[in-house]
């Protein structure tokens, strides 16, 4: 499923209702720390995941 650009317009204007526009920087910011983060732990996981395969072969 892809977002149009109608999509993202409704989204966005959504956020900013319940948000408001002064906080949308630390929102943000927020977001980018937690993906960040998800992404150092998927790849902590991938990186155990291929040990644990090298030490049972």
């Amino acid at each position: 499923m892809r977002l149009g650009p109608w999509e993202i317009g409704i989204v966005v204007a959504v956020v900013i209702l319940i948000f408001g526009p002064s906080r949308l920087p630390t929102l943000g910011k927020s977001l980018a720390e937690f993906f960040r983060n998800f992404k150092k732990g998927v790849k902590e996981i991938e990186k155990e995941t291929d040990d644990i395969k090298k030490i049972g072969s």
